[in-house]
């Protein structure tokens, strides 16, 4: 069975955890494992009318026969670790989680720092998460690790030995990333992105397997991409102009309105180039096109809808895999296996 990577393709809260949770429940995967920073990223997903929101655990937690996995290259706060748990107890997490001992911890003096620091909070527009902090740290090669920490040791785990002893198996393994493209350290908006690379490569790599193993590379976007905290957005819309589209939206971990602006054809092919992305996702296009709510046979998306779509495919260069077009999951339009 094959490995598949989630990543997001514009500044985050691009809608991964919709994507994400579809393909949990869709695909049956035997093993999710997160990558990404830390607990500065929130994936939100609705579920029976009741919204959960993740800010450590897989997002895939909702399919119950599944391994849930926290790579090695994760940032684990101990007290968001521990309180999802019980936040997840009606889907038995506890009992399905693994937490890789070498993940670096955030500790208070890392919140701590990141909230009073000027540059970090300031100017950069920073979480507050502490994510920073830590990771340099980690670079410092002085940072604590799980294995250090007496209340994670029920959940150690080798996530990579896991990971790949389950593609050995023959197992379906979703991977799913957090932040998005344009906050990567390398390749996004420096200084105004994360403490680390977020594109699919160093996805695989906090999970712990190589790039030969990796199927397939979804990226996600949504119709009007949004950012939270400072930096460069070249699109970005006046907020009057959102309110009156209905484009306003808060931030899953800050609670932060976020900027809204135009689909960016040119700076999504260039997330997709350097992700490597096989298929893409695309989320709230009901956004877009009003008439597109709720709509799950892509024949039967209206005319506006269908063009957008159609234009995203030819000038990105990839095709539109799936499609959200409301607020459920039931309203995902699943093409990937008609392109």
């Amino acid at each position: 069975m094959p490995s598949y990577i989630v990543v997001g393709g514009q500044w985050g809260d691009e809608g991964k955890g919709s994507i994400i949770a579809y393909l949990a429940l869709k695909d049956e995967p035997e093993v999710i494992a997160r990558g990404g920073v830390g607990p500065n990223a929130g994936h939100s997903v609705f579920i029976n009318g009741k919204k959960y929101a993740v800010r450590q655990l897989p997002t895939g937690f909702m399919q119950r026969n599944a391994r849930l996995l926290v790579g090695a290259g994760v940032l684990v706060d101990p007290e968001v670790f521990l309180n999802e748990l019980k936040a997840l107890a009606d889907f038995d997490v506890e009992g399905r989680v693994g937490l890789d001992y070498r993940c670096a911890i955030i500790e208070e003096k890392h919140k701590l720092l990141d909230r009073s620091n000027g540059h970090l909070h300031g100017k950069i527009g920073t979480t507050g998460s502490g994510c920073g902090p830590a990771n340099a740290d980690r670079a410092l090669r002085k940072a604590r690790l799980a294995k250090d920490i007496p209340e994670l040791e029920p959940y150690l785990t080798d996530v990579a030995q896991e990971v790949n002893d389950a593609l050995d198996e023959g197992k379906l393994v979703l991977i799913e990333g957090t932040q998005g493209f344009g906050l990567s350290l390398y390749y996004g908006t420096y200084p105004y992105v994360t403490s680390k690379d977020t594109t699919a490569s160093a996805i695989a790599s906090d999970v712990g397997i190589g790039p030969t193993r990796v199927d397939d590379v979804i990226v996600v976007f949504k119709s009007f991409p949004t950012r939270v905290g400072a930096g460069p957005f070249p699109t970005e819309m006046s907020q009057e102009e959102a309110e009156r589209l209905g484009l306003i939206e808060y931030g899953t971990v800050t609670g932060r309105r976020r900027r809204v602006g135009w689909f960016d054809f040119e700076f999504a092919r260039y997330s997709a180039r350097i992700n490597g992305a096989t298929m893409l996702a695309l989320t709230m296009l009901d956004k877009y096109d009003k008439n597109a709510f709720g709509v799950t046979d892509y024949d039967k998306l209206p005319k506006k809808a269908k063009e957008f779509v159609e234009e995203i495919e030819e000038r990105v260069g990839v095709p539109v895999a799936l499609i959200k077009t409301g607020p459920e999951l039931e309203h995902i339009i699943d093409r990937r296996e008609v392109i």
